[in-house]
């Protein structure tokens, strides 16, 4: 029982992290926009975290033991569904070599900031609920 009591906040924890390794990705995408032979990175998190909780081969799902029992999926081990950060590889539109475009970084900003609070209010309403549990004024 006190397992699952704080698993949404630990789903949120990760994609906070995420959120946090993409920005400081992004940045330094923009840091490096006039260097020559630059590659862009990414992070990927949401393909990782789909097939962590169960949209992979890697699925991990609960024991069945009677056909009454509820089929769902189970989350995943604490190590498992870490962003991962990927260079975009040979591809680049410039001349110098660089393929940081500033128009797409800065489109991946605004939805990643957005994305970070997003999750901040949701993690902020989960101890909202605790506290009310609680019962602590």
């Amino acid at each position: 029982m006190w397992s699952n009591l704080f698993s949404s906040v630990d789903y949120l924890e990760k994609g906070l992290n995420a959120a946090w390794t993409r920005n400081a990705v992004i940045s330094n995408n923009l840091a490096n926009i006039d260097t020559p032979g630059f590659k862009a990175s990414e992070v990927e998190f949401e393909e990782i975290m789909a097939e962590a909780a169960g949209g992979g081969e890697t699925a991990i799902t609960l024991a069945v033991t009677d056909e009454r029992h509820i089929q769902t999926r189970s989350g995943f081990a604490d190590g498992d569904a870490a962003a991962e950060v990927v260079s975009e590889g040979e591809i680049s539109a410039r001349l110098d070599g660089n393929s940081v475009d500033i128009e797409h970084e800065m489109v991946e900003l605004a939805k990643n900031t957005i994305a970070y609070y997003t999750m901040v209010s949701k993690m902020n309403s989960e101890f909202r609920k605790l506290d009310a549990a609680i019962g602590v004024n």
